[in-house]
This record gives structure tokens, C-alpha cells and sequence, in this order.
């Protein structure tokens, strides 16, 4: 199995790569989730995982091993297939699906195209104790992505405000405004609501 490839970028679009390792090219069905962290670059490693099918094998790329699990997790489900997946991590963020897991939220989960209600709930029963052993704050209500909570609080505390306040503050911005992942504005709303 090929567990990661590394070198140039050769072929860059949303929804797939190729990227070029010692003048052999690998082509990858990358998510938008990894697209955004690689746009960017001209070179670098993604983590693998080989889909083999009746009619194809296909090789799907990600930017961090914890996109490449939930992936892993999500084609376990019965009904949920490698496009689903790869569909499924284009529209949300490796930390909101798995959030949308544990808390039984099927809404968010319909949302994505190609799941429906009964794949939602499915998802719900089949994951939910598996990411929820798995998950620690960064998954639980109000908190996205962890290195930006950890740094939005530690902005605030270098500003002079005390760390359960900030803590708070942070908390409250990622409760009411859940898409908002951008470091600044967190810090920005945060500091309006103290």
C-alpha cells in the first residue's frame, strides 16, 4: 500500500492533483479540505489511501493523517463510498464532521450533497462512539479547530484579560458563530463580547 507520496505538484485543481515523484505521476482525488491547505505550494507530501474497486483503483490524497482517518471511518459506514466521503470532507472540516457525529447533529450532516437522512442517522450510529473515544475538546460544542482556540486565547491573555474570561470569550464566539474559523475575527469577536 502507499501510504504517503512527496515531491512536485504537476497538475492543481479542487478536486484532484498529481503530483510528480522522481518523474513518475501520481494521480490523487484530493477534498477542498485539501486543496485550501495546499493551494498555496508548489511541492510537498500527502498522506494516501488506495481505493480498490471491481472496475478501478483510485488513489485519494490528504493533507494531514486525521483527514486520511476520518475518511478511512466514514467509507466503513455501509452506503457511504470513497466520492461520498471525499464529498462529505469537501463541505465540512475533518473537526465539523466529526462534531456533527458525536452530537447526533443530522441536520448539518444533510446539508452535504450525496447524504441523505438515513446515511445521516446511519453515520450517527455507526460513529458516534468511535470518534467520541477519539475526540477531546477540539470536537466539543463551540470549539473548531484547536491550534486556533489555543491561540485566540492566548492572544487575548497577552492583551491583559484574565484566562477564564478568555476562555469564555472564545468559547462563546465559536458557540454562535460556528463557521467562523479565521483566527482574527475569533480574537475580533471575542474582544466585543468581553
Amino acid at each position: 500500500m502507499i501510504a504517503f507520496v512527496r515531491g512536485h505538484f504537476a497538475v492543481k485543481t479542487p478536486a484532484r492533483i498529481v503530483v510528480d515523484v522522481n518523474g513518475v505521476g501520481y494521480e490523487l482525488n484530493i477534498s477542498l479540505n485539501t486543496y485550501s491547505a495546499i493551494s498555496n505550494k508548489d511541492s510537498g507530501q500527502l498522506f494516501t489511501y488506495l481505493h480498490i474497486t471491481e472496475n478501478a483503483q483510485s488513489l485519494f490524497g490528504f493533507a494531514d493523517m486525521a483527514e486520511k482517518e476520518l475518511f478511512m471511518q466514514l467509507i466503513s459506514v455501509s452506503g457511504v463510498g470513497a466520492s461520498t466521503a471525499r464529498m462529505m470532507l469537501s463541505g465540512l472540516k475533518p473537526a465539523e464532521i466529526t462534531r456533527a457525529i458525536v452530537q447526533g447533529n443530522t441536520k448539518q450532516l444533510e446539508g452535504i450533497k450525496g447524504i441523505g437522512k438515513k446515511s445521516a442517522e446511519r453515520l450517527i450510529v455507526e460513529l458516534r462512539d468511535k470518534l467520541g473515544k477519539q475526540s477531546n475538546e477540539s470536537i466539543l460544542p463551540g470549539f473548531s479547530e484547536p491550534q486556533n482556540d489555543a491561540d485566540a486565547v492566548n492572544a487575548l491573555i497577552s492583551l491583559g484579560i484574565g484566562r477564564v474570561m478568555a476562555e469564555q470569550a472564545v468559547k462563546k464566539v465559536l458557540q454562535t458563530q460556528p463557521e467562523n474559523d479565521s483566527l482574527e475575527d475569533i480574537i475580533k469577536q471575542a474582544l466585543k463580547n468581553l
